[in-house]
Protein backbone atom coordinates (compact mmCIF):
# COMPACT_ATOMS: atom_id res chain seq x y z
CA UNK A 1 0.00 0.00 0.00
CA UNK A 2 1.27 3.68 -1.14
CA UNK A 3 2.27 5.99 1.95
CA UNK A 4 1.10 9.75 1.06
CA UNK A 5 1.90 12.35 3.45
CA UNK A 6 -0.55 15.67 3.40
CA UNK A 7 -0.11 18.69 4.82
CA UNK A 8 -0.16 22.81 3.96
CA UNK A 9 1.97 25.28 4.11
CA UNK A 10 -0.31 26.88 7.09
CA UNK A 11 -0.07 27.10 10.91
CA UNK A 12 -3.28 29.19 11.09
CA UNK A 13 -5.78 27.24 12.60
CA UNK A 14 -8.81 27.80 10.65
CA UNK A 15 -6.58 27.62 7.55
CA UNK A 16 -7.90 26.88 4.30
CA UNK A 17 -5.30 25.36 2.43
CA UNK A 18 -5.89 22.58 5.17
CA UNK A 19 -9.18 21.81 4.26
CA UNK A 20 -8.20 21.80 1.36
CA UNK A 21 -5.73 19.15 1.35
CA UNK A 22 -7.93 17.21 3.91
CA UNK A 23 -9.94 16.76 0.63
CA UNK A 24 -7.20 15.78 -1.39
CA UNK A 25 -6.10 12.91 1.32
CA UNK A 26 -9.82 11.58 0.94
CA UNK A 27 -9.25 11.01 -2.81
CA UNK A 28 -6.04 9.59 -1.58
CA UNK A 29 -7.62 7.00 0.29
CA UNK A 30 -10.51 6.51 -1.85
CA UNK A 31 -7.85 5.19 -4.56
CA UNK A 32 -6.46 2.84 -2.05
CA UNK A 33 -2.94 4.71 -0.25
CA UNK A 34 -2.85 5.02 3.80
CA UNK A 35 -2.53 8.50 4.17
CA UNK A 36 -1.10 10.51 7.51
CA UNK A 37 -1.86 14.30 7.68
CA UNK A 38 0.24 16.38 9.32
CA UNK A 39 0.01 20.17 10.58
CA UNK A 40 2.90 21.86 10.32
CA UNK A 41 2.15 23.94 13.32
CA UNK A 42 3.01 20.71 15.43
CA UNK A 43 6.30 20.58 14.12
CA UNK A 44 7.46 24.42 14.87
CA UNK A 45 10.96 25.13 13.49
CA UNK A 46 13.40 28.34 14.11
CA UNK A 47 14.38 29.86 10.92
CA UNK A 48 16.69 27.54 8.91
CA UNK A 49 20.19 28.96 9.65
CA UNK A 50 23.79 27.63 9.00
CA UNK A 51 25.50 28.20 11.97
CA UNK A 52 22.57 27.52 14.39
CA UNK A 53 22.88 23.95 12.33
CA UNK A 54 26.56 23.77 13.14
CA UNK A 55 26.28 24.66 16.74
CA UNK A 56 22.66 22.55 17.33
CA UNK A 57 22.23 19.92 14.65
CA UNK A 58 18.21 19.89 13.16
CA UNK A 59 15.88 20.63 15.56
CA UNK A 60 14.14 17.75 16.56
CA UNK A 61 11.12 18.68 15.30
CA UNK A 62 12.69 19.53 11.91
CA UNK A 63 14.02 15.80 12.66
CA UNK A 64 10.49 14.11 12.89
CA UNK A 65 9.28 16.40 10.00
CA UNK A 66 12.10 14.87 7.98
CA UNK A 67 11.74 11.29 8.43
CA UNK A 68 8.17 11.36 8.06
CA UNK A 69 9.12 12.73 4.20
CA UNK A 70 11.27 9.72 4.12
CA UNK A 71 8.52 7.40 5.56
CA UNK A 72 6.26 8.18 2.51
CA UNK A 73 6.26 7.58 -0.73
CA UNK A 74 4.10 10.69 -1.90
CA UNK A 75 3.21 14.38 -0.58
CA UNK A 76 0.02 16.20 -0.58
CA UNK A 77 1.17 20.09 -0.47
CA UNK A 78 -1.77 22.97 -0.39
CA UNK A 79 -0.19 26.02 0.14
CA UNK A 80 -1.18 29.66 0.56
CA UNK A 81 0.12 32.40 -1.15
CA UNK A 82 2.03 34.75 0.38
CA UNK A 83 3.03 38.25 -2.24
CA UNK A 84 2.96 35.82 -5.23
CA UNK A 85 5.02 32.88 -3.76
CA UNK A 86 4.26 29.94 -1.27
CA UNK A 87 4.50 30.34 2.61
CA UNK A 88 7.66 31.15 4.52
CA UNK A 89 6.93 28.39 6.74
CA UNK A 90 6.25 25.64 3.72
CA UNK A 91 9.99 27.16 2.72
CA UNK A 92 11.27 26.59 5.83
CA UNK A 93 9.77 23.42 6.54
CA UNK A 94 11.10 22.20 2.87
CA UNK A 95 14.84 23.78 3.80
CA UNK A 96 15.29 21.94 7.16
CA UNK A 97 13.95 18.51 5.58
CA UNK A 98 16.77 18.93 2.82
CA UNK A 99 20.17 18.98 5.10
CA UNK A 100 21.56 15.54 5.84
CA UNK A 101 21.92 14.43 9.46
CA UNK A 102 24.48 11.51 8.96
CA UNK A 103 27.95 11.30 7.51
CA UNK A 104 27.80 9.06 4.17
CA UNK A 105 23.55 10.41 3.84
CA UNK A 106 22.75 10.51 -0.02
CA UNK A 107 21.81 13.98 -0.88
CA UNK A 108 18.03 15.18 -0.69
CA UNK A 109 16.78 12.00 0.41
CA UNK A 110 13.83 13.12 1.99
CA UNK A 111 12.44 14.10 -1.70
CA UNK A 112 14.36 12.45 -4.29
CA UNK A 113 11.94 9.74 -5.93
CA UNK A 114 8.73 11.34 -4.50
CA UNK A 115 6.34 12.09 -6.39
CA UNK A 116 3.87 15.10 -5.35
CA UNK A 117 0.30 16.47 -5.77
CA UNK A 118 0.28 20.49 -4.94
CA UNK A 119 -2.42 22.94 -4.70
CA UNK A 120 -3.89 26.15 -3.36
CA UNK A 121 -6.52 28.47 -1.83
CA UNK A 122 -6.57 31.83 -1.43
CA UNK A 123 -9.26 34.90 -1.08
CA UNK A 124 -7.89 36.02 -4.18
CA UNK A 125 -8.88 35.47 -7.99
CA UNK A 126 -6.24 33.10 -8.41
CA UNK A 127 -7.01 31.07 -5.87
CA UNK A 128 -2.74 30.72 -5.18
CA UNK A 129 -2.14 29.87 -8.63
CA UNK A 130 1.31 32.15 -8.77
CA UNK A 131 2.24 30.68 -5.40
CA UNK A 132 2.10 26.99 -7.21
CA UNK A 133 4.85 28.10 -9.91
CA UNK A 134 7.63 28.93 -7.20
CA UNK A 135 6.68 26.06 -5.43
CA UNK A 136 6.64 23.47 -7.95
CA UNK A 137 10.03 24.85 -9.55
CA UNK A 138 11.62 24.25 -5.83
CA UNK A 139 9.87 20.96 -5.41
CA UNK A 140 11.40 19.71 -8.95
CA UNK A 141 14.99 21.24 -8.42
CA UNK A 142 15.23 18.89 -4.95
CA UNK A 143 14.62 15.61 -6.60
CA UNK A 144 10.55 15.42 -6.11
CA UNK A 145 8.11 14.83 -9.38
CA UNK A 146 5.31 17.12 -9.52
CA UNK A 147 2.25 15.91 -11.14
CA UNK A 148 1.44 17.87 -14.38
CA UNK A 149 -2.17 18.69 -12.83
CA UNK A 150 -2.82 20.80 -9.97
CA UNK A 151 -5.38 23.11 -8.63
CA UNK A 152 -6.06 26.45 -7.48
CA UNK A 153 -9.47 27.12 -5.47
CA UNK A 154 -10.35 30.89 -5.75
CA UNK A 155 -12.55 33.05 -3.45
CA UNK A 156 -11.37 31.10 -0.55
CA UNK A 157 -13.78 32.70 2.11
CA UNK A 158 -16.73 31.70 -0.09
CA UNK A 159 -15.58 28.38 -1.30
CA UNK A 160 -16.09 25.81 1.51
CA UNK A 161 -19.07 24.60 3.55
CA UNK A 162 -19.50 24.32 7.05
CA UNK A 163 -18.10 21.06 6.98
CA UNK A 164 -15.14 22.12 5.30
CA UNK A 165 -15.98 21.03 1.71
CA UNK A 166 -16.27 22.87 -1.33
CA UNK A 167 -19.45 24.38 -2.33
CA UNK A 168 -18.53 23.46 -5.75
CA UNK A 169 -18.96 20.34 -6.48
CA UNK A 170 -16.81 20.08 -9.73
CA UNK A 171 -13.88 21.46 -7.39
CA UNK A 172 -14.43 19.20 -5.19
CA UNK A 173 -14.08 16.59 -7.46
CA UNK A 174 -11.00 17.85 -8.79
CA UNK A 175 -9.25 18.05 -5.20
CA UNK A 176 -10.14 14.78 -4.80
CA UNK A 177 -9.25 13.21 -8.18
CA UNK A 178 -6.25 15.12 -7.05
CA UNK A 179 -5.44 13.08 -4.28
CA UNK A 180 -6.17 9.58 -6.44
CA UNK A 181 -3.83 10.44 -9.60
CA UNK A 182 -1.19 10.78 -7.03
CA UNK A 183 -1.62 7.34 -6.10
CA UNK A 184 -2.39 5.98 -9.71
CA UNK A 185 1.02 8.01 -10.67
CA UNK A 186 2.83 6.24 -7.61
CA UNK A 187 1.26 2.51 -8.60
CA UNK A 188 3.02 3.08 -12.31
Amino acid sequence: MRKILAFAGSARKESFNKKLVTIAAEGARQAGAEVTIIDLADYPMPLFDQDLEAEKGMPETAHAFKQLLIEHDGLLIASPEYNSAFSPLLKNAIDWASRATEENEAPLIAYKGKYAAIMATSPGGLGGLRGLVFLRMLLGNIGVTVLPDQQAVPSAFQAFDEAGGLKDEKLQMKITALGGELVHQLEK
